[in-house]
């Protein structure tokens, strides 16, 4: 019958209200006089239309404090004064006009009584019906025992009582409890829930029998939620967590807001403000280039450079899909000027044409391949690609006077052991020796590690496999990697580019490294279940090692030497690093240009090692193509 009433059209439920109103008033109104008569009383004469009459005084009234237009499921203390205001109203009214009909006047005493009376009737019945409404008789069969999800809310501040709010609602959840940091609210309940000391967890969840803990507490900061994520982390349940404050800003929190605990999360890492006058320099008023601008990094380049006051942005990409994708999604502002340009790196013509036909003065240079298996079984197109598809661009940079040119670059480059990385390193001292060269544009190179989300990242690898019930494969159980998200190094790059001065190679200050299998085993426990091993056989999702990769290698650098010097920014730091002059530089490549022409994979092998004195390749040639010599 209940969602019978609240599938009724809206007009249909006021109806209902009026006609039920009309009871309640009618039938207050002969309470009234039969308590203070002493008996029960029906009127008479006059008076028989100062009773009946009674609910075309209070009609005009009701509806003009907007009690036929509050949504009955969703009132609040707004609602309930404007009910005492328009009952009180209604009461003098029908009071004064009581006393000119009446031939014989009625009893003072009967107003009071009716005003009493009626505000508890009006307000009672419609406090009664949102209770009904909003699944009262659900929580009583929740808090009974019935199938849903026990969940403990972290943080009882408003973001957490508008959770519950949101939980009463749900018939998949029911709110057991709060827990929050605050001696001063430990021991007392809100919305009858008793609100747990932070110490006693263990047994809260235990005693509780809690399936989720969502930590409401949207304000504060990564190492903060990162502290509580540690704590809950050994207990067999499902966290989740509300975004940030800026995230929340759109309205009242919801279920939906709820979001599993994620790698960002997991590091907690704080970011730094941006200087805002190094975001701008070389991009405010200015026609940027972004290559590779479909891809995560560069896509992500173009979103914030749109923002800050870019005359034109260039997407260079060759996908065509990837191309399309970022193309739509910027040029859903008609105010900014977007040119999708189809093309290839290793067109050094066509990268020069669009420099110069629209006066580029920025360059981002993000095309490369990136994925160590994929290159390392690709090799001669890897280096094609990163090495002279870099040089093909800094080419045309200088030829058609781009002021600045950023190459996005990795730690991968430091002492390599995969071709891709170094290639990358490659493409640093081809910039550095050009920069050296001359003195048109301005080269600088940003080396950063993974980046979380970005395509063939591991964590979203491990949350599917975790979905699926495992195995959750990992390398080796000694891996360790340096991660941060894309919007906080696209964000760094952009700004270190704005330092160069000029065969400059910045490094991003990437936190603590992070061991993949512990993170493996969070990622496991924060979903409510447990790391199946020889431990514990009757856990629920398996962690396999499936040794390296080819090329990969257990742990990353930033640095090749030693020496390195603080930028401006905190998170940004200066190398200095060897290279080798252009006249030296030119005759290696030439000869790496022909071995990639020749798909001759050995001596590619021999050249990268000799060009990069650090290359040592973790494994042997693995070539899709190659044919090893006798």
């Amino acid at each position: 019958m209940i969602n019978q009433i609240i599938k009724l059209p809206r007009i249909k439920k006021q109806l209902v209200m009026l006609l039920l109103d009309s009871v309640l008033l009618i039938s207050v109104l002969l309470a009234s006089f039969s308590v203070r008569l002493g008996y029960w009383y029906f009127p008479e004469d006059g008076l028989i239309w100062v009773v009946f009459g009674a609910p075309l005084i209070a009609f005009p009234i009701f509806v003009h404090f907007g009690l036929y237009r509050a949504v009955i499921r969703y009132i609040g203390f707004k609602v309930l004064w404007a009910i005492v205001q328009a009952v009180s109203f209604y009461a003098l009214i029908w009071g004064m006009a009581g006393f000119m009909v009446a031939a014989e006047g009625i009893p003072r005493s009967v107003v009071l009584i009716n005003w009493v009376l009626s505000l508890l009737v009006i307000g009672g019945v419609r406090v009664v019906a949102r209770w009904l409404l909003t699944g009262g008789v659900n929580k009583v069969n929740k808090k009974a025992g019935c199938n849903c999800r026990r969940v403990l809310v972290y943080g009882a501040g408003d973001a957490g009582i508008q959770l519950v709010s949101a939980l009463e609602h749900s018939k998949e959840y029911c709110p057991v409890g709060f827990i929050d940091d605050s001696t001063g609210l430990q021991g007392s309940q809100i919305r009858g829930l008793n609100i747990f000391s932070v110490d006693t967890i263990e047994n809260t969840i235990k005693k509780l029998k809690v399936d989720e803990v969502l930590i409401a507490m949207p304000s504060i900061s990564r190492t903060k939620r990162l502290n509580i994520i540690e704590k809950l982390e050994p207990y067999p349940v499902f966290v989740r967590t509300l975004p940030g404050v800026t995230e929340l800003a759109k309205g009242r929190v919801s279920i939906d807001d709820l979001r599993e605990v994620s790698i960002v999360d997991l590091l907690g890492r704080n970011v730094v403000k941006p200087n805002k006058s190094l975001l701008s320099k070389n991009i405010e008023g200015k026609v940027v280039m972004v290559t590779g601008a479909g891809g995560s990094i560069g896509s992500e380049l173009c979103r914030q450079i749109v923002k800050l006051g870019v005359k034109t942005l260039i997407l260079f990409e060759q996908n065509e899909l990837a191309l399309y994708a970022v193309d739509k999604e910027l040029s859903a502002n008609k105010q900014l000027s977007i040119k999708p340009i189809l093309g290839s790196v290793l067109n050094q013509n066509r990268v020069r044409q669009v420099c110069q036909t629209f006066g580029v003065k920025t360059i981002y240079h993000a095309a490369a391949y990136k994925h160590v298996p994929m290159v390392e079984f690709n090799s001669s197109e890897g280096i094609d690609n990163n090495i002279f598809g870099t040089f093909n661009c800094a080419q045309a940079a200088i030829d058609a006077s781009v002021e600045t040119f950023v190459l996005i670059s990795t730690d991968k480059a430091v002492r390599p052991t995969n071709t891709m990385g170094a290639t990358k390193r490659i493409a640093e001292m081809v910039l550095q020796a050009l920069a050296q060269r001359q003195s048109n544009t301005k080269f600088s190179m940003v080396r950063f590690g993974n980046v979380l989300d970005s395509s063939g990242s591991v964590i979203p690898l491990f949350r599917q496999q975790i979905k699926q019930g495992g195995p959750v494969t990992v390398t080796d159980v000694n891996i360790v990697r340096y991660f941060m998200t894309i919007p906080e190094a696209v964000e760094l790059v952009i700004q270190a580019g704005a330092m160069g001065k000029g065969g400059d190679v910045f490094v991003l200050d990437m936190g603590k490294p992070v061991r993949i299998d512990a993170l493996a085993k969070k990622m496991i426990r924060l979903s409510g279940l447990e790391v199946k091993n020889e431990s514990n056989p009757s856990g629920d999702v398996e962690i396999k090692y499936t040794g390296l990769r080819p090329g990969e290698k257990l742990f990353e650098e930033l640095l090749i030497g030693g020496k390195v010097s603080n930028t401006e920014h905190a998170l940004i730091m200066r190398a200095e690093e060897e290279m080798l002059p252009w006249g030296e530089l030119e005759s290696v490549l030439n000869m790496l240009n022909k071995a990639v022409e020749n798909c001759d994979y050995e001596l590619l092998r021999i050249l990268l090692m000799e060009i990069v004195p650090g290359f040592q390749p973790q494994c042997d040639i693995v070539d899709i193509l190659y044919k090893k010599t006798t």
